[in-house]
Protein backbone atom coordinates (compact mmCIF):
# COMPACT_ATOMS: atom_id res chain seq x y z
CA UNK A 1 0.00 0.00 0.00
CA UNK A 2 1.22 3.31 -1.00
CA UNK A 3 3.92 2.10 -2.77
CA UNK A 4 4.86 3.90 -6.03
CA UNK A 5 5.18 1.76 -9.15
CA UNK A 6 6.05 2.89 -12.62
CA UNK A 7 3.56 1.63 -15.50
CA UNK A 8 5.22 4.16 -18.70
CA UNK A 9 8.46 6.42 -19.06
CA UNK A 10 6.20 9.30 -17.75
CA UNK A 11 3.51 7.82 -15.76
CA UNK A 12 3.54 6.35 -12.30
CA UNK A 13 0.64 5.36 -9.82
CA UNK A 14 0.57 4.91 -6.34
CA UNK A 15 -1.76 2.11 -4.99
CA UNK A 16 -4.34 3.28 -2.00
CA UNK A 17 -7.44 3.88 -1.17
CA UNK A 18 -7.98 5.58 -4.11
CA UNK A 19 -5.19 5.12 -6.43
CA UNK A 20 -3.42 8.35 -7.12
CA UNK A 21 -1.53 8.99 -10.51
CA UNK A 22 1.41 10.80 -11.28
CA UNK A 23 2.40 12.06 -14.53
CA UNK A 24 5.79 13.84 -15.06
CA UNK A 25 6.89 16.24 -17.48
CA UNK A 26 10.39 17.28 -17.60
CA UNK A 27 10.59 17.27 -13.80
CA UNK A 28 7.05 18.49 -13.25
CA UNK A 29 4.85 16.39 -11.38
CA UNK A 30 0.65 16.65 -12.08
CA UNK A 31 -1.36 14.39 -9.81
CA UNK A 32 -4.18 12.70 -10.65
CA UNK A 33 -6.41 13.13 -7.66
CA UNK A 34 -4.87 14.35 -4.38
CA UNK A 35 -5.07 11.14 -2.36
CA UNK A 36 -8.25 10.02 0.04
CA UNK A 37 -6.98 11.97 2.77
CA UNK A 38 -3.67 13.79 4.71
CA UNK A 39 -2.11 10.63 5.15
CA UNK A 40 -2.40 9.63 1.59
CA UNK A 41 -1.23 13.58 0.78
CA UNK A 42 1.73 12.62 2.70
CA UNK A 43 2.66 9.35 0.87
CA UNK A 44 2.62 11.15 -3.10
CA UNK A 45 4.66 13.96 -1.20
CA UNK A 46 7.13 12.01 -0.13
CA UNK A 47 7.59 10.32 -2.88
CA UNK A 48 7.62 13.72 -5.31
CA UNK A 49 10.55 15.11 -2.57
CA UNK A 50 12.32 11.94 -2.44
CA UNK A 51 12.80 11.87 -6.43
CA UNK A 52 13.37 15.11 -6.38
CA UNK A 53 10.42 16.30 -8.13
CA UNK A 54 8.15 19.65 -8.36
CA UNK A 55 4.82 19.51 -7.51
CA UNK A 56 2.85 21.53 -10.10
CA UNK A 57 -0.85 20.70 -10.03
CA UNK A 58 -3.44 18.16 -8.81
CA UNK A 59 -6.02 17.23 -11.36
CA UNK A 60 -9.40 15.95 -9.65
CA UNK A 61 -11.20 13.39 -11.55
CA UNK A 62 -14.18 14.26 -9.54
CA UNK A 63 -14.75 15.83 -6.52
CA UNK A 64 -15.90 13.00 -3.76
CA UNK A 65 -13.81 12.79 -0.71
CA UNK A 66 -11.60 10.16 -1.55
CA UNK A 67 -9.98 11.78 -4.53
CA UNK A 68 -9.89 15.21 -3.53
CA UNK A 69 -9.24 14.69 0.24
CA UNK A 70 -5.64 14.94 0.32
CA UNK A 71 -5.71 18.64 -1.81
CA UNK A 72 -6.39 21.07 0.63
CA UNK A 73 -2.56 19.66 2.87
CA UNK A 74 -0.77 19.10 -0.68
CA UNK A 75 -1.72 23.03 -2.00
CA UNK A 76 -0.69 24.37 1.86
CA UNK A 77 2.40 22.48 1.45
CA UNK A 78 3.52 23.11 -2.30
CA UNK A 79 1.29 26.17 -3.54
CA UNK A 80 0.32 23.79 -6.39
CA UNK A 81 -3.01 24.65 -8.06
CA UNK A 82 -5.93 22.41 -7.99
CA UNK A 83 -8.05 21.69 -11.34
CA UNK A 84 -11.60 20.14 -11.79
CA UNK A 85 -13.94 19.90 -14.31
CA UNK A 86 -17.31 22.22 -14.06
CA UNK A 87 -19.60 21.86 -10.74
CA UNK A 88 -16.86 19.73 -8.99
CA UNK A 89 -14.34 22.46 -8.52
CA UNK A 90 -17.66 24.44 -6.94
CA UNK A 91 -17.73 21.03 -4.78
CA UNK A 92 -13.99 20.96 -3.99
CA UNK A 93 -14.28 24.65 -3.21
CA UNK A 94 -16.71 24.43 -1.13
CA UNK A 95 -16.70 21.08 0.48
CA UNK A 96 -19.91 21.29 2.61
CA UNK A 97 -21.98 20.77 -0.60
CA UNK A 98 -20.87 17.14 -0.54
CA UNK A 99 -22.87 15.99 2.40
CA UNK A 100 -25.58 18.79 1.29
CA UNK A 101 -26.70 17.10 -1.67
CA UNK A 102 -26.49 13.35 -0.16
CA UNK A 103 -28.59 14.32 2.50
CA UNK A 104 -30.88 16.52 0.59
CA UNK A 105 -30.99 19.11 3.39
CA UNK A 106 -28.54 20.19 5.95
CA UNK A 107 -26.40 17.23 7.10
CA UNK A 108 -25.95 16.36 10.66
CA UNK A 109 -22.25 15.53 11.51
CA UNK A 110 -22.40 12.39 11.16
CA UNK A 111 -22.05 13.03 7.24
CA UNK A 112 -19.09 15.36 7.91
CA UNK A 113 -16.93 12.63 8.04
CA UNK A 114 -13.60 12.66 5.93
CA UNK A 115 -14.99 9.94 3.72
CA UNK A 116 -18.01 12.18 3.01
CA UNK A 117 -16.50 15.76 3.03
CA UNK A 118 -12.88 16.83 2.40
CA UNK A 119 -11.10 20.09 3.73
CA UNK A 120 -12.60 22.79 1.82
CA UNK A 121 -9.21 23.76 -0.95
CA UNK A 122 -9.47 26.57 -3.62
CA UNK A 123 -9.94 24.58 -6.89
CA UNK A 124 -10.07 25.84 -10.59
CA UNK A 125 -12.23 24.72 -13.35
CA UNK A 126 -10.01 22.58 -15.54
CA UNK A 127 -9.33 23.46 -19.19
CA UNK A 128 -7.29 22.20 -21.68
CA UNK A 129 -5.11 25.00 -21.61
CA UNK A 130 -3.54 24.01 -18.02
CA UNK A 131 -2.59 20.27 -19.27
CA UNK A 132 1.03 19.56 -19.88
CA UNK A 133 1.95 18.30 -23.26
CA UNK A 134 0.67 14.23 -23.66
CA UNK A 135 -1.59 14.36 -20.64
CA UNK A 136 -5.25 14.46 -22.23
CA UNK A 137 -8.89 13.92 -20.85
CA UNK A 138 -12.72 12.83 -21.80
CA UNK A 139 -15.46 12.92 -19.65
CA UNK A 140 -17.04 10.12 -18.22
CA UNK A 141 -20.04 11.11 -16.36
CA UNK A 142 -22.26 8.77 -14.48
CA UNK A 143 -20.33 8.48 -11.54
CA UNK A 144 -20.62 12.12 -10.42
CA UNK A 145 -21.92 15.04 -11.78
CA UNK A 146 -18.97 15.59 -13.35
CA UNK A 147 -16.09 12.96 -14.08
CA UNK A 148 -13.11 12.57 -16.13
CA UNK A 149 -10.68 9.77 -17.42
CA UNK A 150 -7.13 10.99 -18.32
CA UNK A 151 -4.81 9.41 -20.50
CA UNK A 152 -1.01 10.27 -20.75
CA UNK A 153 1.53 9.78 -23.34
CA UNK A 154 2.57 6.45 -21.95
CA UNK A 155 -1.00 5.14 -23.11
CA UNK A 156 -2.11 4.82 -19.84
CA UNK A 157 -5.54 5.89 -18.82
CA UNK A 158 -6.63 6.71 -15.00
CA UNK A 159 -10.47 5.83 -15.11
CA UNK A 160 -11.75 7.16 -11.53
CA UNK A 161 -15.03 5.65 -10.65
CA UNK A 162 -16.39 4.93 -13.60
CA UNK A 163 -16.34 1.15 -12.55
CA UNK A 164 -16.07 -0.99 -9.63
CA UNK A 165 -14.82 -4.20 -9.25
CA UNK A 166 -16.66 -7.94 -8.91
CA UNK A 167 -15.64 -7.78 -5.44
CA UNK A 168 -17.17 -4.60 -4.08
CA UNK A 169 -20.24 -5.35 -6.37
CA UNK A 170 -20.99 -8.14 -4.98
CA UNK A 171 -21.00 -6.83 -1.61
CA UNK A 172 -22.42 -3.46 -1.69
CA UNK A 173 -24.52 -4.18 -5.17
CA UNK A 174 -25.54 -0.55 -5.34
CA UNK A 175 -22.40 1.68 -5.75
CA UNK A 176 -22.60 5.33 -5.51
CA UNK A 177 -24.36 6.79 -9.30
CA UNK A 178 -25.81 10.14 -9.84
CA UNK A 179 -26.60 9.67 -13.72
CA UNK A 180 -27.95 6.04 -14.68
CA UNK A 181 -28.08 6.62 -18.37
CA UNK A 182 -24.84 8.71 -18.34
CA UNK A 183 -22.88 5.63 -16.47
CA UNK A 184 -24.19 3.24 -19.14
CA UNK A 185 -22.98 5.34 -21.80
CA UNK A 186 -19.47 5.67 -20.22
CA UNK A 187 -19.77 1.55 -19.61
CA UNK A 188 -20.16 1.26 -23.47
CA UNK A 189 -17.24 3.89 -23.99
CA UNK A 190 -14.70 2.67 -22.14
CA UNK A 191 -14.04 -0.77 -24.15
CA UNK A 192 -13.60 1.55 -27.21
CA UNK A 193 -10.87 3.78 -25.80
CA UNK A 194 -7.18 2.94 -26.57
CA UNK A 195 -4.91 2.48 -24.20
CA UNK A 196 -2.01 -0.11 -22.96
CA UNK A 197 -3.76 0.31 -19.67
CA UNK A 198 -6.59 1.09 -17.57
CA UNK A 199 -6.40 2.24 -13.84
CA UNK A 200 -9.85 2.53 -11.71
CA UNK A 201 -9.59 4.14 -8.73
CA UNK A 202 -10.57 1.35 -6.45
CA UNK A 203 -9.51 -1.65 -8.84
CA UNK A 204 -5.89 -2.88 -9.73
CA UNK A 205 -4.55 -1.84 -13.23
CA UNK A 206 -5.98 -4.08 -16.45
CA UNK A 207 -4.80 -3.84 -19.99
CA UNK A 208 -8.61 -5.33 -20.61
CA UNK A 209 -11.26 -3.39 -19.10
CA UNK A 210 -13.85 -5.08 -21.63
CA UNK A 211 -14.63 -7.66 -19.07
CA UNK A 212 -15.18 -5.51 -15.80
CA UNK A 213 -17.46 -2.90 -17.92
CA UNK A 214 -19.67 -5.38 -18.84
CA UNK A 215 -20.09 -6.61 -15.62
CA UNK A 216 -21.22 -3.09 -14.11
CA UNK A 217 -23.76 -2.74 -16.74
CA UNK A 218 -25.22 -5.81 -15.94
CA UNK A 219 -25.26 -4.85 -12.41
CA UNK A 220 -27.17 -1.84 -12.89
CA UNK A 221 -29.08 -3.90 -14.67
CA UNK A 222 -29.86 -6.39 -12.05
CA UNK A 223 -30.51 -3.67 -9.62
CA UNK A 224 -33.25 -1.70 -12.04
CA UNK A 225 -34.86 -5.47 -12.14
CA UNK A 226 -35.23 -5.81 -8.45
CA UNK A 227 -36.48 -2.25 -8.28
CA UNK A 228 -39.08 -2.43 -10.61
CA UNK A 229 -40.02 -5.79 -9.41
CA UNK A 230 -40.49 -4.41 -5.65
CA UNK A 231 -42.32 -1.38 -6.61
CA UNK A 232 -44.93 -3.40 -8.64
CA UNK A 233 -47.80 -2.85 -5.91
CA UNK A 234 -46.37 0.94 -5.57
CA UNK A 235 -43.92 1.58 -2.62
CA UNK A 236 -42.76 4.57 -1.02
CA UNK A 237 -38.75 5.80 -1.41
CA UNK A 238 -38.32 4.43 2.51
CA UNK A 239 -40.41 1.01 2.10
CA UNK A 240 -38.56 0.63 -1.20
CA UNK A 241 -34.84 1.14 0.72
CA UNK A 242 -36.04 -1.03 3.06
CA UNK A 243 -36.57 -3.65 1.06
CA UNK A 244 -33.53 -2.83 -1.44
CA UNK A 245 -31.00 -3.36 1.75
CA UNK A 246 -32.63 -6.68 2.88
CA UNK A 247 -32.41 -8.00 -0.39
CA UNK A 248 -29.11 -7.69 -1.34
CA UNK A 249 -27.65 -7.62 2.26
CA UNK A 250 -26.56 -3.99 2.99
CA UNK A 251 -25.88 -2.79 6.31
CA UNK A 252 -27.74 0.19 7.27
CA UNK A 253 -26.20 2.92 9.05
CA UNK A 254 -26.64 6.60 8.31
CA UNK A 255 -23.89 7.37 6.10
CA UNK A 256 -24.78 4.20 3.80
CA UNK A 257 -28.32 5.04 4.09
CA UNK A 258 -27.61 8.57 2.16
CA UNK A 259 -25.47 6.71 -0.23
CA UNK A 260 -28.13 3.84 -1.37
CA UNK A 261 -30.94 6.44 -0.96
CA UNK A 262 -29.22 8.82 -3.25
CA UNK A 263 -28.31 6.03 -5.97
CA UNK A 264 -31.77 5.10 -5.57
CA UNK A 265 -33.06 8.11 -6.52
CA UNK A 266 -31.10 8.09 -9.53
CA UNK A 267 -32.70 4.78 -10.57
CA UNK A 268 -36.29 5.77 -10.15
CA UNK A 269 -35.40 9.07 -11.95
CA UNK A 270 -34.11 7.18 -15.12
CA UNK A 271 -36.56 4.26 -15.14
CA UNK A 272 -39.27 7.26 -14.54
CA UNK A 273 -37.49 8.51 -18.04
CA UNK A 274 -37.78 5.54 -19.40
CA UNK A 275 -41.49 4.97 -18.95
CA UNK A 276 -41.02 1.89 -16.98
CA UNK A 277 -41.90 3.16 -13.01
CA UNK A 278 -44.36 6.15 -12.09
CA UNK A 279 -45.32 7.86 -9.16
CA UNK A 280 -48.66 7.52 -7.40
CA UNK A 281 -50.31 9.71 -5.55
CA UNK A 282 -52.12 7.66 -2.22
CA UNK A 283 -53.57 10.13 0.21
CA UNK A 284 -50.47 12.01 1.39
CA UNK A 285 -48.05 9.54 0.50
CA UNK A 286 -46.55 9.32 -2.87
CA UNK A 287 -45.39 5.68 -4.36
CA UNK A 288 -43.32 4.63 -6.77
CA UNK A 289 -45.03 1.62 -9.13
CA UNK A 290 -43.97 0.12 -11.39
CA UNK A 291 -45.70 0.65 -15.13
CA UNK A 292 -47.86 -2.69 -16.79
Amino acid sequence: MYDLNQVGESTFYMDSPANVGFYVDENRVFLIDGGSDKDAAKKALKHIESRGWTLEAVICTHSHADHAGGCALLRQRTGCKIYASGVGASIITYSFLEPTYLYGGFAMKDLHSKFIMSAPCECEELTIEVLPKGLEYIHIDGHDFEQIALKTRDGVWFIADSVASAETLTKYKIPFLYDIAKQLDTLETLPKLEGSLFIPAHCPPTENIAELARINAENIREVATAIKRLCTDGLTIDELLERLFAEFGIKLYLTQYALVGFTTRSYLSWLYEKGEIKPVFAGTKLLWKTVG
